[in-house]
């Protein structure tokens, strides 16, 4: 293999070099056939290496020669780089004295340009004083030669001019100059108007570049203003076509806002005077027109109108802040709102207050007469207030009870409607209000909702539901009581939630809250009063009710049968007809109750149930066979309990249960069973008294177990 730099040219490997060279060795390899022959393969490797070492000092030489040649260029380069130093050193130098001379050049004509200046200023000046006298000596002729007066081109020469006689004329004696001053003045304005005239017809033309000139030279006369309101009246031409001025009005403004800055060296003041014109104007029109028609006739449209005006011009206002305007363009815009709505913002929550009253009370009213109900007034006073207190105490019905035929009157469209309109009215009060005024108005709106929902409707309700409660021993008593519950229940959770969502934001910050707290906890105390004691009353009719079953269906034989071996021992109608009773009474009651409710009406109807049953016992006398007929009645009692899913009550009749087995236990087994799990805590005068029952208590002797 020949021996060339090229082998030795990055990546190199030292082991894949010595195989490559092996492998092309004939008999350096397992190549072909042929035999290893490491004799051939080492002469191979000693002549490649003695190849080696003459490219190695072949390329030695090479390196040297080129280093040798290297070093003479850096000497030949360094020499050139200090020849190139020494002439950049001169040329600095020639270029230093150049400097100090066009400075010494520079300050000469500096000096000699201010002494042409000094010459020539009051030179300019005495000729502009003389071309003045010269104009002026016309207006004194009484008759105007020049041409920049009778050239109409030259009209922006002739205002520079007029405009500085004009200031002169102003400065001199009136007896001597009378009537040049007035010939004076005469022109000035004829000059200002054709100059008002040259801008409107550039306006009309969308001449950009002459309104800008015309408005340069203007500016300066007094007319400059009304420059200002000819620009102004123009721009709204044609600009309020639409019905919907708020957008027209921001579109234009969008407009003349691109525009104004091309015409006029102050267009913020021009902005602001066009949006001022725009509201004192054209949206103050507008909102009267919209009001006025029913501010008398027609309070509901003039508030949805109002709230409505006045947001549009809020937001039109927040467009318009995009704008510049000037520095405090905040309270300009709240100004020229203010002046706009101000008249119609002092009354605004005593027309919402009436509103809000006269609305109500028709929804209310519409709803009575829907269900040909004539309010009855609720009694106050002595008479009322020590009849309720009585019925409270002893549930006597004192007074005829009213028949409601079933209907609660509450109704949950009402209730609707009646929040409905109150928020509307926070959300009208929110937007219209002053800041400072705010929390007060939303709280007499929320007095106006409580005063018709909760006591004009709710609490009547409560009151008439109460009054058609049945006293506890009326036969086949209808409990509507119980739906009225319900209803109110669901009313409670939606007030609750328009007071939390619309009232809460407008008075979280201020002292109102706790005082509308406080008015919402104590009509809610005054509500639940009611519904406890109206809950309480239906509690008492529904055990009357029972009481009246077990009258009329158990019979003193059930317990003491004739034939001790003929019946069957099952549970007795009286049970039947009073477990399908509570099991309806139960199902009832969780439909009308939530949350905890539920758990406390059924344990306090649980608890009256079990006392009835108990009481309801004690009154018969119990063969053995009655004893187990009696067993089975509590069974299914017990049964019925659980459906109240109340621990106490099921635990209750568990103890009944327990107590019953005492008119069956064989007279020996009678002690042991008092002292089971069940009864051992139970008072002896308790378990003594359930024995008395069984026939056989005195010719068993069981008297003898509970002395």
């Amino acid at each position: 293999m020949a021996t060339t730099a090229e082998l030795f040219e990055e990546p190199f490997v030292a082991d894949e070099y010595i195989e490559r060279l092996a492998w092309r060795t004939p008999g350096g390899g397992s190549r072909g056939g042929e035999a290893f022959d490491p004799k051939r393969l080492l002469e191979e490797f000693v002549n490649h290496i003695q190849e080696l070492q003459v490219m190695d000092e072949r390329i030695q030489r090479k390196v040297e020669k080129l280093e040798q040649q290297c070093q003479k260029e850096a000497k030949e380069f360094a020499k050139k780089v200090q020849e190139l130093q020494k002439s950049n050193q001169v040329a600095f130098q020639h270029f230093q004295e150049l400097d100090e001379h066009i400075s010494y050049v520079a300050t000469k004509v500096c000096h000699l340009g201010d002494q042409l200046e000094g010459v020539n200023t009051p030179r300019q000046r005495a000729v502009e004083a003389q071309k003045l006298m010269k104009y002026f000596n016309e207006f004194l002729d009484g008759e105007l030669k020049s041409d920049v007066f009778t050239n109409s081109e030259k009209i922006k020469e002739a205002a520079d001019i007029i405009q500085k006689l004009h200031l002169i004329a102003q400065e001199l004696p009136f007896d001597r100059f009378s009537e040049v001053k007035s010939k004076i003045a005469s022109k000035y304005h004829d000059l200002e108007c054709q100059l008002i005239q040259e801008f409107t017809s550039a306006q009309r033309r969308g001449e950009i570049s002459r309104m800008r000139e015309v408005a340069a030279v203007l500016l300066h006369f007094k007319g400059y203003s009304h420059c200002v309101d000819v620009y102004i009246k123009q721009c709204q031409e044609g600009a309020f076509l639409r019905n919907d001025v708020f957008e027209d009005a921001a579109i234009l403004c969008q407009r003349v806002n691109k525009q104004v800055g091309e015409v006029f060296s102050n267009p913020e003041t021009v902005l602001a005077k066009l949006i001022q014109n725009i509201f004192e104007v054209k949206l103050q029109s507008y909102v009267k027109d919209q009001l006025e028609e029913h501010r008398k006739s027609d309070a509901e449209q003039y508030l949805k109108n109002l709230y409505d005006l006045y947001t549009r011009t809020t937001n039109l206002s927040s467009k318009l802040m995009e704008f510049n305007l000037g520095t405090d363009k905040q309270t300009f815009l709240s100004k020229l709102i203010k002046s706009i709505f101000i008249s119609y913002l002092e009354n605004y929550i005593e027309v919402e207050i009436g509103y809000l009253k006269s609305r109500s009370a028709m929804i209310l009213q519409r709803y009575y007469d829907s269900k040909n109900h004539q309010k009855r007034s609720i009694g106050t006073g002595g008479i009322q207030d020590l009849k309720e207190r009585i019925r409270q105490r002893t549930n006597l019905p004192l007074g005829p009870s009213i028949d409601t035929h079933g209907e609660t009157f509450l109704s949950q469209e009402v209730v609707v409607n009646l929040l409905q309109e109150t928020k509307q009215a926070f959300e009208r009060c929110h937007r219209l209000s002053d800041p400072s005024d705010l929390p007060k108005n939303a709280f007499r709106i929320f007095s106006m909702l409580v005063d018709f929902l909760c006591t004009e409707h709710i609490d009547y309700a409560l009151e008439t539901g109460l009054a058609g409660i049945p006293s506890s021993d009326s036969k086949n008593a209808n409990l509507y009581f119980l739906d009225v519950v319900h209803q109110a229940n669901t009313i409670f959770h939606l007030f609750d939630k328009q007071f939390n969502d619309h009232l809460m934001p407008l008075i979280s910050s201020s002292p109102k809250l706790s005082e509308c707290l406080q008015k919402k906890k104590d009509i809610i105390e005054q509500m639940e009063v009611k519904l406890d004691m109206g809950i309480d009353r239906t509690l008492n009719c529904m055990i009357g009710q029972m009481k009246h079953i077990l009258a009329a269906e158990q019979k003193k034989t059930d317990f003491k049968p004739e034939d001790e071996n003929n019946v069957l021992i099952q549970y007795t109608n009286a049970c039947v007809k009073v477990c399908s009773y509570v099991r309806k009474q139960v199902e009832k009651i969780r439909k009308s109750m939530d949350g905890k409710n539920v758990d406390t009406v059924l344990m306090e109807f649980g608890v009256r149930f079990h006392r009835l049953i108990y009481e309801h016992l004690q009154q018969y006398s119990y063969s053995c066979m009655g004893g187990m007929l009696a067993i089975c009645d509590v069974a299914e009692y017990r049964k019925c309990a659980k459906d109240f899913k109340i621990a106490l009550v099921l635990q209750l009749f568990d103890t009944l249960h327990a107590l019953c087995n005492l008119l069956v236990v064989a007279p020996d087994n009678l002690k042991q069973v008092c002292s089971g799990e069940q009864l051992a805590n139970l008072d002896k005068n308790i378990l003594h008294s359930f024995v008395q029952l069984r026939v056989d208590y005195r010719s068993a002797r069981l008297a003898r177990h509970f002395s």
